[in-house]
């Protein structure tokens, strides 16, 4: 029997905003436990919560940014569960009437572009942390974390395999970062997802029954689960057993699912009006004042990008995926740097060492007008694209002015013809093989010329001279 997979995906996000949602505790990563908290976020009778009117601007941002409807008048929601990181006993949320409902988010993978619904994006509060020492069993917790603004966003379940799951993760937090609504810093858990998997003999209509994994929190554990999942899912219904529905843990380091506990249902969590909060009223002058302070969108930096730039549509969305470097393609641009060289050096050899240094896109370590200056050495003829591989290198341990790094390296490039001319005729005559081999119509004997000849320079020969001085030379012979 051949299945579809149906996935369907609940992304957390953390606001970037001053404050917490309901107080006016600082909305800081790192600080020491239980020291960016009070009684209202702790929970204790009696307080009474006032809404941060940022958490709601930012909400609007993120709906507009994902083709949302931005609903006239909302409220909050009191959702009743017992555990120990949430002191209230209950988390404020929306239930039936968030701020955001039916927008969509357009991916593509392998070419082929598909809407993936946005069934809802609604404000709530976070939790706090369990800190679990090992070493004598017990758990602490750290309060900090509650009250930190969130959005939520619920996908419709559009999406067919991990791929597309990862297109639409990889979009979605491109959004967020061109709003700057959150920072996105998954491994500070400033965003998690999650994931819910079925899956249904092909061309069924009626969805499987799902699965939920919880807080997972990398795109690469993301897509591993849920290809992990629909595996174990295929096993159990093809061997007679049917799935139950439950909230699973992902163990990235042991790569399987296990079982946490039954899904629990919306009635489980007994939602009702939050009686301390008033209603959210959202009229068309909010609305309309945050449209008009909505920045360029990753969609349209593409376009932009391709059109202005002439850059591929494979080049323009990958540099895109970050605004971070996405914002430093575009300094380097604006200095006068050629955008398809930019392009080539942040998605090559800058991407490598950063995969390789364990940076992100924020963190490189030099200014764009170097990298500006290193492409202008390079199209002078200064210096070979070889010489400036290792210029990037001598960038990511200090940032200095690439001239310099090239002097004292020595890396400018032989570009005299009458020097290099002497060079050449001396490696065929070195080489009547390969003479021979170029008159027979073998054209790889002038590329191990060429070599012979870099090497002879030391790697420091003009490449496009040396090519023209052997193939003048070769037609004497």
């Amino acid at each position: 029997m051949n299945f579809e997979t149906v996935i369907g995906l609940e992304v957390h996000a953390e606001l970037k905003t001053k404050t917490k949602i309901y107080c006016g505790c600082p909305n800081e990563f790192g600080g020491e436990t239980n020291t960016h908290c009070c009684p209202i976020c702790t929970g204790m009778p009696g307080v009474l919560p006032v809404l941060n009117k940022t958490v709601v601007d930012y909400a609007i941002k993120a709906g507009l940014a994902t083709n949302c409807e931005i609903t006239k008048v909302g409220k909050q929601d009191r959702k009743n569960y017992f555990y120990p990181d949430l002191p209230k006993a209950y988390q404020t949320s929306q239930y039936d009437m968030p701020i955001c409902k039916n927008g969509y988010i357009e991916i593509d993978v392998d070419g082929v572009k598909k809407k993936i619904g946005i069934t809802r994006i609604h404000i709530e509060e976070d939790a706090g942390k369990l800190l679990h020492e090992a070493s004598d069993g017990i758990t602490l917790v750290d309060y900090n974390r509650c009250g930190v603004p969130l959005i939520e966003i619920v996908s419709e379940p559009d999406m067919r395999s991990a791929d597309d799951a990862k297109a639409f993760l990889e979009a979605l937090k491109a959004i967020l970062e061109y709003t700057e609504v959150s920072d996105c810093k998954m491994q500070e858990g400033s965003l998690r997802c999650d994931v819910n998997v079925s899956v249904r003999p092909v061309g069924q209509k009626e969805f499987g029954t799902r699965t939920e994994m919880k807080n997972v929190n990398s795109f690469r554990a993301a897509y591993r689960a849920i290809q992990y999942e629909v595996k174990r899912q295929i096993t159990e219904i093809s061997a007679g057993n049917e799935i139950v529905q439950e909230t699973r843990r992902w163990d990235d380091e042991k790569g399987i699912t296990t079982s946490m506990r039954s899904k629990e249902e919306a009635h489980d969590y007994r939602y009702f009006p939050e009686p301390d909060l008033v209603s959210i009223v959202i009229d068309e002058d909010w609305v309309n004042k945050i449209k008009a302070e909505m920045p360029e969108l990753p969609a349209s930096r593409v376009a932009r990008y391709i059109k202005e730039y002439n850059l591929s549509e494979y080049d323009a969305e990958q540099i895109t995926l970050s605004k971070p470097l996405s914002d430093y393609f575009q300094k380097c641009v604006d200095v006068g740097a050629t955008p398809k060289a930019v392009s080539n050096w942040i998605l090559s050899d800058i991407s490598k060492m950063l995969n390789e240094k364990n940076l992100t896109p924020d963190q490189i370590p030099f200014k764009a007008e170097n990298l500006a200056k290193l492409i202008a050495l390079i199209e002078k003829g200064t210096i070979s694209n070889t010489a400036g591989k290792k210029v990037i290198e001598a960038l990511f341990e200090q940032d200095q002015d690439p001239e310099e790094i090239v002097k004292k390296l020595g890396l400018v490039q032989i570009s005299d013809e009458g020097e290099l001319a002497k060079i050449v005729a001396e490696i065929i005559d070195a080489n009547p093989q390969s003479v021979a081999d170029y008159k027979a119509g073998k054209d790889k004997a002038v590329g191990f010329i060429v070599g012979q000849t870099m090497r002879a320079t030391k790697g420091k020969g003009n490449p496009q001279i040396i090519n023209k001085l052997i193939l003048e030379e070769l037609a004497k012979r």
